[in-house]
């Protein structure tokens, strides 16, 4: 299966989401602070990112782009609370392939963590 990041500055959502992923076999590494998910970026295997749009100190928008410079066929789906088309427009723009709408949807962050790997 695919080895998955996921930046969320709440730690529970983070947990949850890592709990999904996990059961439906994937390698998952959870991170609320964005330096720190960079840093294992740098040094491990990234297939899919998920990433939500408002963190500490950097936008998920910022975190996606240091990402593709370290790995451009790094995949991502970018989380948001605050849905709009100027959102979707940035995160797609930047090689992320969905976005979900928090709270997140077990099934819909399923199928489109299904589809990223595609």
């Amino acid at each position: 299966m695919a080895h998955i990041l996921v930046l969320d500055d709440v730690p529970e959502a983070a947990v949850m989401i890592g709990k999904i992923l996990i059961r439906k076999g994937h390698e998952v590494a959870t991170f609320t602070e964005e330096e720190e998910a960079l840093q294992y970026a740098r040094s491990n295997q990234v297939d899919l990112a998920i990433l939500d749009l408002k963190l500490r100190t950097m936008s998920g928008i910022a975190v996606l782009a240091a990402l593709k410079k370290t790995n451009p066929a790094t995949r991502a789906i970018v989380l948001t609370g605050y849905p709009g088309a100027e959102t979707a427009r940035q995160a797609l723009s930047l090689g992320a392939s969905h976005y979900c709408v928090k709270p997140v949807d077990k099934r819909e962050l399923e199928e489109k963590v299904s589809q990223a790997l595609g």
